[in-house]
């Protein structure tokens, strides 16, 4: 899952929220300094990405992308979910997706000073471009993939993918519809069982 997805599962905590939103750019041993709450969200965070690698949902919908795409698919998916999450909020969310989106921005930015070197960058996109709110526009998903393209250190098809995700936009409603509610009530489990088990 991309983003948006990780910072809902995540909140309203804003520790777990935080930690997860900056699980992406940490590697190795969870750091036993950081608050309890962040430490969670790192490992909310990473496990979350596990059960949606292994749900056969998932599996399914990655199985529809043909080569080249096909080694990219984790990649379309994560930013392709987080639009489904967008477009249908009032299904999955809560409140304004407007309102949340500017919550994970001004969070990031109260925290600059804790985030990982690497993700200050990042920060500023997520300002700059009004995100993760905009995921539900198909214009910025486009603008995503582009961005994405040029980060990975090998050519790839990124950049030129919507057209191929768009095609397959129905079957991957479908895989959305049936995979998320699952992954919402593993999130709660897995929040519940760090909750009760991670040391403070």
């Amino acid at each position: 899952m991309n983003h948006l997805a990780h910072a809902w599962l995540a909140a309203p905590d804003a520790d777990v929220m935080f930690g997860s939103l900056i699980a992406d750019f940490l590697r190795g041993a969870i750091d036993p300094a950081l608050p309890r709450g962040v430490r969670i969200g790192i490992a909310l965070h990473r496990a979350v990405d596990a059960y949606t690698d292994a749900h056969p949902e998932v599996a399914a919908a990655r199985a529809l992308f043909e080569p080249p795409y096909r080694r990219y698919a984790g990649i379309l998916l994560d930013v392709w979910f987080d639009h489904l999450l967008a477009r249908d909020w009032s299904r999955h969310g809560s409140g304004s997706l407007q309102a949340f989106s500017r919550s994970v921005q001004d969070l990031l930015d109260l925290r600059s000073a804790e985030l990982p070197p690497r993700m200050h960058g990042f920060a500023r996109y997520l300002r700059a471009h009004d995100l993760p709110g905009r995921y539900r526009e198909i214009p910025m998903i486009e603008d995503v993939l582009r961005g994405l393209s040029q980060r990975l250190s090998r050519a790839n098809p990124l950049a030129g993918a919507l057209p191929v995700i768009e095609a397959r936009a129905a079957p991957l409603d479908r895989h959305f519809d049936a995979f998320f509610p699952d992954l919402i009530e593993h999130a709660v489990r897995e929040r519940g069982r760090l909750a009760a088990t991670l040391p403070g």
